[in-house]
């Protein structure tokens, strides 16, 4: 017997026959004795139709209130889920993240996570219970209701099976594992068996939706064994995300190519040649909270130099306003900005032992006649900027170069 947790993804409770569907499945899995607890999300757009009524009553809504209004999503299918499991026969019970005591900070539609008051769970698990827990969401210590942020219901699913100490948490997906790369770029793409939690930490942070960040970072954090599943799919192993030590056989060098459309880059042209320049210019930009990705300076000719960095697109406007003050401030000549960019890149722990993997990426873009216009790396991962309409055929070439598409490679 063991404890697993389960989450179920939006999709998957997506309407009363799915959620109909996931009580059989876990009617199943507790016949073949094992204890349960399981997260859910809100119903697949729901989350999305109560922010946009928020935003009709306040146009910026009072991120407080608006953790109350958003959190009901949760609520409604807990309760769905626990009745579903009735309805079969398996005694059950729901807890919204107040309930539980899912303790999180109160930084409002972005709290994080302090400490799991476990006992109510293990005492209904003792009695032969199915526990439903509402996924991303918590309270904090004055009782306010909080929420994670989009995705953190992954992050609920495996703190309540760090807390827990559960054998494994199944991350239950409208997609069956996690793949080399997207298979609607590559058709070729295959399903891996197993991914170690640094590779899946670089997939989810380059690109990679199947699994949100935060929550490979804690499993990471806390050693949870991870699985990712497919709600759609009866039977299958799905991919099996865990530590490299667990991996007996040898590492594939590359285990994935992962990508993100969503790049814009910035340059700042004719930037005085000095000691804390790239402070002057990056300070601004982190001060109002936009990530930076790619840094590129260029040597320094004639006592100027020119600095390039790459933002999300989303944040591309704002970074030039601030940039536009900079360039007043520090003497820079002009500031110029490229909404077109993509970001390719390769991943796989094999790589701290195998020479030559830039080299093969390079040349493989080169002779698709690609241009690299920025570089970024990391001990297993290999990034390039390049002009988004080269992004699919980048991917696919790639792909194929490093044998992605073998069983085995």
């Amino acid at each position: 017997m063991a404890l697993i947790v389960q989450k179920y993804g939006g999709t998957s409770v997506g309407n009363p026959e799915r959620i109909k569907n996931v009580a059989r499945r876990v009617a199943q899995a507790r016949e073949q004795g094992h204890q349960l607890v399981i997260v859910v999300s809100a119903m697949s757009g729901e989350t999305n139709r109560l922010i946009a009524l928020a935003k009709e009553v306040q146009p910026q809504p009072d991120p407080r209130e608006l953790d109350v209004v958003v959190s009901t999503g949760e609520q409604v299918t807990i309760g769905l889920l626990c009745m579903a499991l009735k309805e079969q026969g398996v005694p059950a019970r729901s807890y919204t993240g107040a309930q539980v005591r899912i303790l999180t900070d109160s930084s409002f539609t972005r709290a994080r996570i302090l400490k799991i008051d476990e006992e109510r769970m293990r005492k209904d698990l003792d009695d032969g219970c199915v526990v439903v827990v509402a996924g991303f969401q918590g309270v904090d210590e004055a009782g306010n209701i909080t929420t994670l942020g989009r995705g953190g219901s992954d992050t609920t699913g495996v703190a309540l099976a760090a807390a827990l100490r559960a054998d494994e948490c199944q991350i239950y997906t409208d997609v069956d594992g996690v793949y080399t790369t997207d298979p609607r770029v590559v058709p070729e793409a295959r399903k891996l068996d197993y991914i170690t939690f640094e590779e899946m930490l670089e997939m989810a942070s380059l690109g990679s939706k199947v699994l949100q960040i935060r929550s490979v970072e804690f499993a990471g954090k806390y050693k949870v064994r991870l699985r990712v599943l497919s709600s759609f799919q009866d039977g299958g192993e799905g991919t099996l995300i865990t530590f490299e030590d667990d991996i007996k056989m040898e590492q594939p060098i590359i285990s994935g190519i992962a990508f993100n459309r969503d790049e814009a880059k910035l340059t700042v042209l004719g930037v005085p040649d000095r000691p804390g320049i790239a402070y002057q210019i990056l300070g601004p930009v982190a001060e109002a909270n936009i990530d930076v990705d790619m840094i590129i300076q260029n040597v320094g000719v004639d006592g100027t130099t020119d600095f390039s960095f790459t933002v999300n697109r989303n944040d591309m406007e704002r970074a030039v306003a601030i940039l536009e003050n900079v360039k007043k401030h520090v003497g820079a000549r002009e500031i110029r900005g490229d909404r077109s960019m993509a970001k390719v890149s390769v991943v796989g722990v094999g790589m701290r032992s195998h020479v030559g993997i830039a080299s093969k990426m390079f040349r493989t873009l080169a002779e698709e006649g690609i241009n690299i216009q920025m570089i970024s790396t990391s001990e297993i991962k290999i990034s390039v900027a390049i002009d988004e309409k080269y992004l699919e055929l980048a991917v696919r070439v790639l792909h194929k170069a490093f044998e992605l598409d073998q069983v085995g490679s």
